[in-house]
C-alpha cells in the first residue's frame, strides 16, 4: 500500500520493470542498507533493481549507467551527485526517471534523497567548540571526486571559522576508511611535537575507532585528554571502549523514500519536494569538554 492501488496496478499490469541502483562500494553496511530498502520497495511493484558498484570511480560510474540504460532500465538511483557530465546528460537524453540518493545539497540541480554532509558536519563540530575544544584535527577518507567528503570538510571548517579557528594542514590526514588508517593518523598526528588537538573529528565510525584503539595503546586518556568523534553509527560503535560519539542517518529510510520517488515518477503521480533528511549527533563516551 505504499502506491496507490491505481498507480500500483498500473506498473504491476505492463511488462518486467527494471530499475538501476549504482552505489560507490557494496563494502559499507551505509550502502547495504540503502540498496536493501530500496530494493524490497521495487521489488513490491514488481521492478527489478541491477544494481552496479563504481569503486569511487568517476569513468567506472559512467560506464555502468551506459550499459544499464543499454539494459533498458526504466528508473535510476545514483548515490553521490559529482559524477562525469556525461552520466546525467545520458539519463536526460533517455528521459529515464533519477535521483541521487545519500547526499542532499540545497544548491543541487537534481532531485536528492539524503542529508546535507555540510550542516551535519558543522553541528558535530559545533558541539565539540561548545565543548570548549579549540585545536581540532580530522582523520578522512579520499576527496577526490567524493562529493560528501567535500562537503563534510566544508561543513567543519565552517563552524571552526565562526569561532576565528581554522586546521592546520598538519592535523588533517586523508586515506582510506580502514581502522589501520585511522590508528596511523593519531599516531602521527599526537607521536610528534605539540601542540596537539584536543578533538579529532573522524570521517567514518571506522577511522574513529581505529583512532580509539591507538589512543589506547598510546595510553592517551579517552575524553579526558581527546575526544574523538565518528560518523554513522555503525552497530559497533556503542561497544568500543569508550562508546563513540557519532552520527547517525536513517538509511533505510533514505532507500525507501528514493524508492518512492521513483515509482511516483514511473507512475505519473504528482512529486511532492522533501526535505532532506536529519543526521542525529548520538552522544557517547568518547567525547567530553577540552582538558585544561
Amino acid at each position: 500500500g505504499w502506491l496507490p492501488n491505481a498507480a500500483g496496478a498500473a506498473l504491476a499490469s505492463r511488462r518486467t520493470w527494471l530499475a538501476g541502483v549504482l552505489i560507490p562500494t557494496l563494502d559499507h553496511d551505509v550502502f547495504a542498507a540503502q540498496v536493501n530498502a530500496l530494493q524490497a520497495r521495487l521489488s513490491a511493484s514488481g521492478i527489478t533493481v541491477l544494481i552496479g558498484c563504481s569503486n569511487y570511480d568517476l569513468d567506472e560510474a559512467a560506464d555502468q549507467v551506459r550499459v544499464m540504460l543499454a539494459r533498458g532500465i526504466e528508473a535510476l538511483a545514483v548515490v553521490g551527485e559529482l559524477q562525469r557530465p556525461e552520466l546525467f546528460e545520458m539519463i536526460s537524453a533517455r528521459g529515464v526517471p533519477y535521483v541521487v540518493m545519500y547526499s542532499h545539497s540545497p544548491k543541487s540541480a537534481h532531485p536528492c534523497v539524503g542529508f546535507d554532509n555540510q550542516a551535519a558536519f558543522s553541528k558535530l563540530t559545533r558541539y565539540l567548540l561548545d565543548l570548549g575544544h579549540r585545536s581540532f584535527a580530522v582523520i578522512h577518507q579520499p576527496s577526490s571526486d567524493n562529493d560528501r567528503v567535500l562537503a563534510r570538510l566544508a561543513g567543519i571548517r565552517d563552524a571552526l571559522a565562526s569561532e576565528g579557528l581554522a586546521l592546520r594542514p598538519q592535523h588533517v590526514f586523508e586515506g582510506q576508511a580502514t581502522f589501520e588508517f585511522g590508528r596511523e593518523s593519531l599516531r602521527k598526528c599526537l607521536g610528534g611535537p605539540g601542540p596537539h588537538p584536543t578533538a579529532i573529528i573522524c570521517g567514518n565510525d571506522t577511522l574513529a575507532i581505529g583512532a580509539l584503539i591507538e589512543a589506547r595503546a598510546m595510553g592517551i586518556d579517552v575524553p579526558g585528554s581527546l575526544s574523538i568523534t565518528g560518523f554513522d553509527d555503525l552497530p559497533i560503535a556503542e561497544f568500543t571502549s569508550p562508546p563513540l560519539t557519532t552520527m547517525r542517518v536513517d538509511n533505510v529510510a533514505i532507500g525507501k523514500a528514493a524508492a518512492d520517488y521513483l515509482l511516483n515518477r514511473l507512475s505519473q503521480q504528482p512529486i511532492v519536494p522533501r526535505d532532506a533528511f536529519e543526521a542525529d549527533l548520538i552522544v557517547r563516551g568518547s567525547t567530553g569538554p577540552a582538558g585544561s
